[in-house]
């Protein structure tokens, strides 16, 4: 979790326990909750205003923006040309045989 192991964690909790004392972390666990629920619904607001922006502006699907879908096609183009490679080397085999 983040590059951080349980005796981090322990200490960590231990440092906060010292600073706030145990009656504080509660209030300080649940503010921090909150925060992370709102910052949450902030970003889905943002997604989903960007993809109503997109499909106003005619794009149905964001998918078609993505860099792998390219690569997909880059990878669907690089196996038909290797497979048309080989069929030439079939056709030309017997060929270059006989010479």
């Amino acid at each position: 979790m983040f590059g951080v192991g349980g005796g981090e964690i322990v200490l960590i909790i231990f440092i906060a326990l010292m600073l706030f004392g145990s009656d504080k972390i509660p209030d300080i666990a649940r503010t921090l909750g909150k925060g992370m629920a709102q910052l949450k619904n902030a970003t889905n607001d943002i997604k989903n205003e960007i993809q109503k922006s997109a499909e106003a502006n005619g794009l149905n699907d964001l998918n078609d923006l993505n860099p792998m879908k390219q690569l997909d096609l880059t990878s669907d183009i690089t196996k038909e040309i290797d497979k048309a490679k080989e069929d030439i080397e079939d056709m030309t085999g017997p060929i270059k045989r006989q010479l």
